[in-house]
């Protein structure tokens, strides 16, 4: 007697396995990643259930959502099971959440620790794969006043010109700034040449009254600021 084949359609589970009517029964904290990917997917293939599809996309990053939203399309729709159409539908998805990040980080005005600057510039920062420096410049309540891209430079360094640092915070009438660059290597540590910068930009300071508040270092996780360190 041939065996009875196997249905992969979620419309056959239960229903609550079901990540739709989960979510709407229990709320979209109770969905895994790979149930909210499978609910983008929409539909998984012959062999696979939305949800495998989902679990076994996730595997091939190990998990870690950060480099899953890094995938093209072009690398999406090498999954069995994935076309246009769904790659492009969770790239949007990924890049929705990434941009509603990336503007809480903006709404951001106090600085009140190294922690919260963090927060602030790691959306622009964490996730590059070059490297970038920025200043972010605070009044004297720590409130701030701008962010800037200073330079954007290859995977390994930036070039820094502390003259366009001052300009922009004599405009803004900014009594402290605080430096960050990212290390795509995901090295916290700095350099020799990120503590000889420091000092040389904070001593630029000094003759305009204008302090360096931190240097923090951003990777993909992480960060190291100098001045919790006492490298300032």
């Amino acid at each position: 007697m041939m065996a009875e084949r196997k249905s992969f359609s979620i419309k056959s589970w239960n229903e609550d396995d079901r990540p739709r009517e989960k979510l709407l029964a229990k709320g979209k904290n109770a969905l895994s990643n790979a149930e909210l990917i499978a609910i983008l997917l929409g539909s998984g293939s012959r062999h696979e259930s939305a949800v495998d599809l989902a679990k076994r996309m996730l595997n091939f990053t190990q998990n870690n959502l950060n480099a899953f939203s890094k995938l093209t399309v072009n690398d999406l729709v090498r999954f069995k099971g994935v076309g246009e159409v769904k790659a492009i539908t969770i790239i949007t998805a990924l890049e929705l959440a990434r941009r509603c990040r990336l503007e809480d980080a903006l709404q951001q005005e106090l600085i009140t620790s190294s922690k919260t600057a963090f927060e602030m510039i790691h959306p622009l920062l964490g996730e590059l794969p070059h490297e970038e420096f920025w200043i972010i410049y605070l009044n004297n309540a720590n409130k701030v006043l701008d962010k800037m891209q200073l330079s954007k430079g290859g995977l390994t360094g930036t070039l820094v010109d502390s003259r366009m640092i001052f300009k922009r915070a004599v405009e803004l009438l900014a009594t402290g700034i605080i430096l960050c660059h990212n290390h795509p290597s995901g090295k916290l540590n700095p350099s020799e040449s990120d503590k000889k910068l420091t000092q040389k930009i904070k001593q630029a300071g000094e003759a305009l009254d204008i302090k360096v508040l931190d240097h923090l270092i951003i990777t993909e996780k992480d960060y190291f600021s100098f001045a919790d360190n006492n490298l300032l």
